[in-house]
């Protein structure tokens, strides 16, 4: 089939005129149009959220259920969001190899799916910051464990944040060694140790500057060696909640093209008011997930947010910041996503201008 387009966005870029001819749910071709009659005024590629936990009705962490990939899988479709890669946050083992069994499965019945795998936020993290996760699952990182995970997992297991400060050199080359993205965060680590681990090809932080080591003058912490090391990529949270908006513009001036956004949304399109499992509880207030001890326990914001927030707040172009909710987060798991360009899948978002009336499109 073949398309026209009058605003094509890819890479951070804005083409005009532009005709995509499409066969087998991919883009066969990108080219110039010479007519005036489109059949879309603005397309981009689907965004893509990095870090995700909830639908509108199931928690994964809570509920490691085919159903659940579902409901994550569709609600993020209405925030124009073509690919996910769902969270596990700490928990027992059993939950552990039962959600990478649950994903293996789910990927291996859904061809098209949109799920990406599972990102294990945990359990090998800092009681110190492990913020709404429960201290009780969290561990001390074993040999045998981290094989037993990496092997149940294959490649279904994308992506882990870990703690350095509790791992071995040994043990994140054998994560590294493995094909799992590895991402330090919910951590307490010394700027020292972090630029060690970085040093070993560690090159991702999870959620700048939540549940990690802050900057401070006489020892940067985390945050520090993040946004200081250039080959570091910084996901981020752009509500104006989880980082003060000033914040997020200073990361943007340090980390540049190394910065792009995720939702870590608990749930999804403020459906879910309440949410228990186990001790982990959380209420929706006034648009934010806070548990029982006044603290945040989850985002809420969707990656269409993260667009508006990035040109409305950000001042970021409207080009930047769809390659920050698409392209790039893509590229950081070397997953063939979020790019408008040849061989690339044929999934996409149209809107009118400012970015408005946000739709969904799939011709896979």
């Amino acid at each position: 089939m073949e398309i026209t387009v009058k605003n094509l966005y890819s890479a951070g870029s804005r083409l005009e005129k532009q005709k995509l001819q499409i066969e087998n749910g991919c883009i066969r071709e990108v080219s110039d149009y010479t007519g005036n009659d489109f059949d879309y005024e603005n397309l981009a590629p689907a965004l893509v959220d990095i870090h995700i936990n909830g639908g509108e009705q199931y928690h994964f962490t809570a509920d490691p259920t085919a159903e659940a990939l579902e409901d994550i899988e569709l609600s993020a479709q209405k925030n124009g969001v073509g690919y996910v890669l769902p969270a596990l946050i700490t928990s027992s083992p059993e939950n552990i190899f039962a959600a990478l069994e649950t994903v293996k499965t789910y990927m291996r019945e859904h061809p098209g799916t949109g799920i990406m795998g599972l990102h294990l936020e945990g359990p090998f993290i800092s009681v110190k910051k492990r913020g709404a996760h429960l201290a009780k699952y969290i561990r001390v990182p074993d040999d045998q464990l981290l094989r037993e995970i990496i092997d149940a997992g294959g490649p279904v297991l994308k992506m882990m944040t870990i703690a350095p400060e509790h791992f071995t050199d040994v043990q994140v080359k054998m994560l590294l060694e493995a094909g799992v993205k590895v991402s330090a965060g919910h951590s307490d680590c010394s700027y020292a140790r972090a630029m060690e681990v970085f040093g070993l090809g560690v090159n991702l932080v999870t959620h700048l500057f939540n549940a990690m080591s802050s900057f401070h003058h006489r020892e940067p912490g985390l945050a520090g060696a993040a946004l200081l090391a250039e080959n570091v990529y910084a996901p981020i949270i752009p509500d104006g909640v989880h980082a003060h908006f000033e914040a997020a513009r200073l990361a943007l001036k340090m980390k540049k093209d190394k910065l792009l956004f995720i939702s870590d949304a608990l749930f999804q399109n403020h459906r879910k008011e309440t949410f228990q499992w186990e001790e982990f509880d959380a209420r929706l207030i006034n648009g934010d997930y806070i548990n029982a001890d006044g603290n945040l326990a989850g985002a809420t914001i969707s990656m269409a947010d993260c667009v508006t927030n990035g040109v409305n707040i950000l001042g970021l172009s409207l080009e930047e910041a769809l390659f920050k909710s698409s392209g790039l987060p893509a590229d950081v798991l070397g997953f063939p996503a979020g790019k408008a360009e040849a061989g690339y899948p044929a999934r996409f978002i149209t809107f009118f201008e400012e970015f408005e009336n946000l739709k969904y499109l799939n011709f896979q």
